[in-house]
């Protein structure tokens, strides 16, 4: 609303009859609403730019780079991953091509000109479905996870398409977990094979028999806070073998395996700094091979949570036999962000 004088000039004088009223003050637009509408949101979404990740690896040993470019769209709702080989020659080699999402993902290979499709959701609270679909070779398999009350306790059917045979039963339970399954081999009719594993406590320590192909292996584990000591053996064929683990402190740590049957051994001594330095050094009397590894950077982290973004391993091979042609390796890792 304007100012009184603007109105009328002579406010001072008193009028001889009352001014006629004034005309109501224009409604003004009500602010726009705080809550975005869904167009509003599906424009944000679309109009967002992503931002781009480039990782690169150098082997030195095989001396070509692995490239991985990804970026995250739809405000992280899916993935978007370029990965490619290039050697000495900058030849392009191994290209893949992945977008992956919560549910689903699909990997295309273009020299094969093949994609391998993957989906995986919960049809209720305890039920969990999940398929896998090869587009050239025309087979997938289908698989459906219900969960028991105790999520200790699940039980899974798989079957492949196109639909063969029974389908693979699986049954998970706290002490391991037993899988039933129709196998047909050449000149042998159908059969129904058991693998599992078993796990129970004893003596202060887990023991494990574990069925696969007619084969048992039993496998006992102690672990204190210094020390672990791991024999194994084979059944029928009676390969025995063990593995003994020494923590001298919070970073210093001695790994030793032995094979009774072929008398092969292998120690590995680790010494950590920190969380982005490990050194390792061992010997191998299987291909009678001396090594020592530095790590800077964590050893089964990624490049981003390195100091730098960069991970580098440097690797020195001494054979035993002709210790002239010991080899002296690097890897490198960099991750690089943009915006």
């Amino acid at each position: 609303m304007l100012e009184p004088s603007a109105q009328n000039p002579n406010y001072l004088i008193p009028p001889l009859s009352p001014p006629p009223p004034s005309p109501p003050p224009p409604l003004e637009p009500s602010p726009p609403s705080s809550t975005p509408t869904k167009h509003n949101h599906l424009f944000s979404l679309l109009s967002k730019r992503p931002s781009l990740r480039v990782t690169s690896e150098f082997d030195s040993d095989n001396r070509i780079f692995f490239h991985k470019v990804s970026c995250k769209l739809f405000d992280n709702l899916a993935k978007l991953k370029l990965s490619f080989v290039n050697n000495g020659k900058r030849e392009i080699s191994d290209p893949q091509l992945a977008l992956t999402s919560k549910y689903l993902s699909i990997h295309y290979d273009p020299e094969e000109q093949n994609a391998l499709i993957k989906s995986s959701f919960d049809v209720g609270p305890m039920l969990h479905f999940k398929a896998a679909h090869d587009v050239k070779a025309q087979q997938g398999e289908v698989a459906m996870v219900a969960n028991l009350a105790d999520p200790s306790y699940a039980v899974e059917v798989s079957s492949p398409v196109p639909y063969v045979g029974l389908p693979k039963a699986t049954i998970r339970f706290p002490m391991g977990e037993v899988t039933l399954e129709e196998r047909e081999e050449e000149e042998v009719p159908k059969t129904l094979s058991i693998n599992g594993i078993l796990k129970t406590p004893i003596l202060n320590g887990v023991c494990a028999a574990h069925y696969n192909d007619e084969e048992l292996k039993l496998r006992y584990s102690y672990k204190d806070g210094a020390m672990s000591f791991i024999p194994s053996i084979s059944l029928p064929s009676n390969a025995l073998s063990f593995a003994f683990k020494r923590r001298f402190s919070p970073s210093d740590k001695l790994s030793y395996w032995y094979n009774i049957d072929s008398n092969d051994w292998s120690a590995v001594y680790k010494h950590t700094y920190e969380k982005d330095f490990k050194f390792k050094a061992g010997y191998d009397s299987e291909v009678r091979l001396g090594w020592a590894s530095l790590w800077v950077g964590d050893e089964n982290g990624k490049a981003k949570t390195a100091p730098m973004k960069m991970k580098v391993q440097f690797m020195l091979q001494v054979p035993q036999d002709d210790i002239k042609s010991s080899v002296l390796m690097f890897r490198v890792k960099k991750r690089w962000d943009i915006l």
